[in-house]
């Protein structure tokens, strides 16, 4: 099973967040974080020479900084945390099951002129379900390939399963105006008018946040959705940044010159943060400002002076 390999994790998130109080949040307007850490970070941002948005949040509320939260990027893998959204919103509905099996036909249609285009799998960053063509998997199995390897091929037929409009609508009632989805991935009709995904980094957060604090859908849904997020493949952005012990449930997105990273960190005071990064080639570079950034936000949220908390395990 596809959750199988989690099923502890799963079911302590699922208690945690059935049975435990909700995290306290704050009635008053939140804090900033420490000006002096604010220009840490945008002096390490101009060092970069990149565009970069930033949004940050603690889960209780209390302590929020952006910068350049509202720009707007080309949103690459990261709009596929909204399709998983929808598709457990489908599921709570009783339209759909996780169970469900979906043929995996590899045909899309362009949003340009609804031509036919197909994926290939030199461009994805997951090729077994490419060999899997005429065969099926299930709902839930489409999903984990999608968000934990970031299968473009499996997020285009979920897509399709899901309906674009329901995914739009689903985006607009949990209130994350940055995040605009317009169509599914590599369609380069799309593409070449800049018909393309969008979001800024205050519109991501808006989504991390309502699946940490058990909005997105219902309380059980969000802990799955954070199961799922919890087990991302690709871990150089924002975990690298908090010490090895620290849970990180995100998802990245990288395509030529763009590389974000968007999650919740589950801290001793948890957080939920987004880092988009426009310009930078290397994706070295542009790893390691992630993971920078996170850094300078995690020791400022827990209290702790510049040099503490070493990261990834260090």
């Amino acid at each position: 099973m596809v959750f199988g390999a989690g099923f502890w994790a799963q079911e302590h998130y699922l208690q945690t967040a059935v049975s435990a109080p909700p995290v306290a949040r704050a009635e008053a307007a939140p804090a900033s974080i420490d000006p002096k850490v604010a220009s840490v970070i945008q002096d390490r941002v101009a060092k970069s020479s990149a565009d970069v948005g930033i949004a940050f949040e603690t889960l209780d509320g209390r302590l929020s900084w952006s910068s350049r939260g509202d720009d707007v990027f080309h949103a690459a893998s990261t709009m596929k945390i909204p399709v998983m959204i929808e598709l457990f919103h489908q599921v709570r509905q009783g339209k759909l099951k996780l169970s469900d099996p979906l043929q995996i036909k590899n045909e899309f249609h362009s949003l340009v002129d609804g031509s036919v285009f197909t994926l290939k799998p030199d461009d994805d960053s997951e090729t077994d379900l490419y060999k899997a063509v005429g065969q099926t998997r299930t709902l839930a199995q489409l999903c984990d390939l999608m968000v934990t390897v970031s299968s473009n091929f499996a997020t285009n037929l979920l897509i399709q399963k899901l309906g674009i409009d329901n995914i739009r609508a689903t985006v607009t009632a949990l209130h994350a105006d940055g995040m605009d989805i317009k169509r599914g991935v590599e369609d380069q009709k799309a593409f070449d008018k800049g018909l393309n995904n969008t979001t800024t980094a205050r519109g991501l957060a808006t989504l991390l946040l309502a699946i940490a604090n058990g909005k997105a859908v219902d309380p059980e849904s969000s802990a799955k959705m954070v199961e799922i997020l919890e087990r991302q493949k690709f871990n150089e952005g924002i975990p690298a940044g908090v010490p090895g012990n620290i849970r990180v449930a995100h998802k990245t997105g990288e395509i030529t010159k763009i590389h974000h990273d968007a999650g919740i960190v589950y801290a001793e005071r948890p957080f939920v943060i987004v880092v988009l990064v426009r310009g930078i080639e290397d994706f070295r570079q542009s790893s390691a400002l992630i993971a920078d950034v996170t850094r300078d936000l995690y020791q400022a949220s827990q209290g702790k002076d510049p040099g503490q908390g070493n990261a990834a395990g260090q």
